[in-house]
């Protein structure tokens, strides 16, 4: 097969490994993490309040919501190469809206940038669940985070250093630029798009609302959820008021987009819970990680904006145990999910990110009326011990 033939949508497809989508997702992952913390610091300085950025976060956040529920109807019979290829398209349109520095271009930009990962994220789910043994997951989720860890650690502290540096329109050129080689890579792998190599939709058609009522009638389902819910409340807490904190405490910019990128550096020992979890089972591994992430939360909270640095010390602790979560929290729902439903219950669960933008930020809009921005971070501790416990008492000791 020439290189050319690669982007001949008649050429045949490839069955893929685990490094095939490391390598996709440590793009896409560096796309992302280019406005990680831009995002949250341009809607700072246009809004010109944390608890401005928490309202526009909660409106972006409530129409991805219903809009990743109906993505189907969005997509129809379009197969999974060209939503996927979708998907990198709205990136890209969200990084033009982002660049303008304006009240409507920021809304814009945050509602494409959500979903546009939102369909990479299900597509990519599907062709995982596709092309990736059961037995192997413990092996190679923690592989596909750990690979990534590059674009995490370089993405938000270079975003932020090009918007303070050369303004907005700095980090959305890269990020644009990023998107194109993502393109590129995935048309020149050819995944195939199921087992057999037949096309296929990227998810099939269904009624939102029965659908929703199907995964939460799966108590394995439920429980997945609420796992995933929890480590995205704590990444998504950390990403939006994390650098937020620091400014306000009088810190410059560039220091939230540093620290942001340190907590990624430790996306490496996500390697490391795939062992520990062959070793001593999913459930102590997941528990334990809710726990620290818990604990960090709330002494971060507690130093709040009169120790900015103690802050930033516990939020990196707490970044590691968030890494083990990373490298592990999925396989409850990949093996707890059907086959026969792979691609209707994925649709819900991707759920799980809008809804730990959503909630967490809709009652820190209301918090921040009254308390200081550290706050936030006690209100964490206390729902991420909640779902520690959850976590011990229902996952099964076999995980």
């Amino acid at each position: 097969m020439t290189p050319d033939s690669r982007f001949d949508t008649s050429s045949p497809p490839r069955r893929a490994g685990a490094y095939t989508f490391a390598a996709l997702f440590a793009v896409e992952s560096f796309v992302r993490a280019l406005n990680s913390t831009v995002v949250t610091l341009q809607a700072y300085d246009i809004l010109g309040a944390a608890q401005k950025v928490s309202v526009l976060s909660t409106a972006v956040s409530m129409v991805v919501l219903v809009a990743t529920l109906f993505l189907p109807h969005l997509l129809g019979p379009m197969p999974r190469r060209w939503a996927y290829t979708m998907g990198i398209a709205m990136m890209m349109a969200a990084s033009l809206a982002l660049a303008s520095h304006m009240v409507a271009g920021q809304a814009a930009g945050m509602l494409l940038r959500n979903l546009g990962a939102a369909v990479l994220n299900i597509t990519l789910q599907l062709y995982i669940m596709d092309h990736i043994r059961r037995t192997d997951l413990a092996r190679t989720e923690p592989l596909r985070l750990s690979l990534s860890t590059f674009s995490w650690m370089t993405g938000p502290a270079l975003g932020v250093w090009l918007y303070v540096q050369y303004g907005p329109w700095a980090p959305q050129a890269l990020a644009i630029a990023s998107a194109a080689a993502l393109f590129a890579l995935f048309w020149f792998v050819r995944l195939s798009e199921s087992a057999s190599g037949q096309s296929a939709p990227p998810v099939q058609a269904f009624n939102a609302r029965d659908n929703v009522v199907r995964f939460w009638s799966q108590p394995r389902l439920r429980l997945a959820w609420i796992i995933a819910f929890g480590r995205s409340c704590f990444w998504s807490t950390f990403f939006i008021y994390g650098p937020l904190l620091l400014v306000e405490a009088g810190l410059a910019k560039t220091m939230g987009g540093l620290m942001i990128s340190a907590s990624q550096a430790v996306l490496l020992t996500a390697w490391f819970s795939g062992r520990f979890a062959i070793r001593y089972g999913v459930r102590t591994v997941i528990t334990a990680a809710f726990v620290v992430c818990a604990l960090t939360s709330l002494l971060a909270g507690l130093a709040g904006t009169l120790a900015p640095y103690i802050a930033i010390a516990c939020l990196l602790l707490g970044s590691v145990a968030a890494s083990a979560l990373d490298g592990v929290g999925g396989i409850p729902f990949l093996r707890a999910v059907h086959h026969h439903e792979r691609q209707k219950m994925t649709a819900v669960y991707r759920t799980y990110i809008d809804c730990s933008e959503l909630i967490p930020a809709f009652v820190f809009a209301f918090a921040l009326l009254w308390l200081p921005i550290g706050f936030v971070f006690v209100i964490l501790a206390a729902a991420l011990l909640v779902i520690a416990w959850v976590s011990w008492r229902y996952l099964p000791r076999s995980l």
